[in-house]
């Protein structure tokens, strides 16, 4: 009976522990992948890929300066019973930032993979002979390869990022070739960048398909209410988008001593899990029909209502629209 316990115990730990390790995928932590991702091989459809992202995301969030909070002097808390006042009022963009967080990592299945380890980041840099002086600051660029031993050690590499080159695509953007050497099979690259942008009315669209499958591909968007903005999410069973209020306290540093400032958001969550590439088709793949037809996947894309400049204060919704 001692022995048939001790087993039964032995088989609940043994449970307990394939639970917790389960549930270390998706994984949204960076910094240092699981044991579980280092032995990861895939799932489903996706068993036979060259590469695979295990996470990908991207946070974006507004910043609202001293500058901006002079603007509206008169007003200590922007809302919907305020918003219509403000209606008419133009606001100058270069009281506002938009700092954008993203977050990948890949792992190399096969040797013929490893091209997936090289990634093109674009960016908008303005030329100024071509007056358009505009641009966004690329920032904290981060590459490391965690790869595993011999001896079953988790090996950590960090990239020169001085190293890679950049081109310019246009009068407009930039690219940074992203080349990283020496990857293998097994292992598992982890790239960081920050973005600050003074385009208050732009936000960088969001792929949730790649070149290859993708366990999880998230996008954290909170903006502000007086910005309105059409979102197009995706429509597809694998895709979840949400939204809820949310709010920036801003003008912190006031010299008079009054309380800062605040603003209303909108807080956007869409998120995908287990996503193959556009084209292959879909036999049993988690969170699918089992139709064996190829899906495409739309992007994430966010547009502005109002183009001018500088930016008008529209009347403080904004939607969330479906396509």
């Amino acid at each position: 009976m001692k022995k048939l316990f001790g087993k039964l115990c032995l088989s609940l730990a043994f449970f307990a522990y394939g639970n917790v390790s389960m549930a270390q995928l998706p994984n949204e932590k960076f910094g240092k992948p699981s044991t579980l991702e280092m032995d990861y091989k895939g799932w489903g459809d996706a068993v036979d890929a060259d590469a695979i992202v295990l996470c990908k995301t991207m946070k974006v969030s507004y910043e609202l300066s001293d500058q901006f909070g002079s603007m509206t002097e008169s007003v200590t808390e922007l809302n919907m019973e305020n918003m219509q006042f403000l209606g008419n009022n133009r606001i100058d963009e270069s009281g506002i930032l938009v700092n954008y967080e993203v977050k990948l990592r890949t792992k190399i299945m096969k040797p013929e993979g490893a091209k997936h380890a090289n990634i093109d980041i674009t960016y908008y840099d303005g030329n100024e002979e071509h007056h358009n002086s505009s641009f966004d600051e690329l920032i904290d660029l981060k590459v490391n390869v965690f790869t595993k031993n011999e001896k079953g050690k988790i090996e950590k590499k960090k990239i020169n990022t001085n190293d890679f080159t950049k081109e310019r695509l246009n009068d407009h953007y930039m690219v940074i070739h992203v080349k990283v050497p020496d990857v293998q099979a097994g292992s598992i690259v982890e790239y960081q960048y920050k973005i600050t942008s003074p385009r208050a009315s732009f936000i960088y669209d969001w792929a949730f398909q790649d070149q290859i499958p993708v366990v999880r591909s998230k996008c954290d968007i909170e903006i502000p209410a007086f910005l309105k903005f059409n979102m197009n999410a995706p429509i597809n069973k694998l895709i979840k988008s949400n939204v809820e209020a949310g709010m920036i306290t801003y003008d912190k540093n006031r010299a008079d001593m009054k309380a800062a400032k605040r603003c209303r958001t909108n807080h956007y969550t869409i998120l995908g899990d287990y996503i193959l590439p556009e084209g292959q088709a879909l036999t049993h793949n988690q969170g699918s029909e089992n139709s064996g037809k190829a899906e495409k996947i739309a992007n994430f894309t966010s547009k502005i209502m109002e183009h001018d400049q500088p930016v008008y204060m529209p009347d403080g919704t904004t939607h969330l629209k479906i396509q």
